[in-house]
């Protein structure tokens, strides 16, 4: 699986999201496109450090969650943290732009840097954290068809 710090992958993201429209029926699920974004955003910030939210319990031991979420398939409706789960209507031009810059932020730190410690995975390294959220965002725009 690609990073956000690939640059032509990124690239192909940005694309999709441009793609999107307010009204882009999903294929399963609850969330409207809006928010779909505001729920993408979520994980990209707290990706980012710009969250603060304690460690979860994890269905499984960490390692195995750890291989599940950066090595395999992610099956529809997979649960999604508590604080992450999209209740209400959102702004869709805002959510998107805020989407766009939270990209540009992640590509920008150094892969190589330290990163903060997912509340579910535990560390990750900066191309775990990429590859997650890139896998992230292709699994929510594959939700709306773009």
């Amino acid at each position: 699986m690609p990073t956000l710090h690939d640059t032509a992958y990124r690239s192909q993201l940005i694309d999709r999201i441009r793609s999107l429209r307010r009204d882009s029926p999903r294929r399963w699920g609850r969330m409207s496109a809006d928010q779909m974004l505001w729920h993408v955003n979520g994980g990209l910030s707290m990706a980012l450090g710009q969250m603060d939210i304690p460690p979860q319990k994890a269905p499984l031991p960490r390692p195995m969650m750890r291989l599940a979420a950066l090595s395999l398939p992610w099956p529809r409706g997979w649960p999604t943290m508590p604080m992450f789960v999209a209740s209400g209507s959102y702004d869709f031009e805002s959510e998107r732009a805020r989407c766009f810059q939270l990209i540009e932020e992640m590509s920008a730190k150094s892969l190589e840097e330290d990163w903060p410690r997912h509340p579910l995975l535990g560390q990750l390294s900066g191309r775990d954290a990429s590859r997650l959220q890139a896998k992230h965002l292709d699994h929510h725009l594959k939700q709306f068809g773009v």
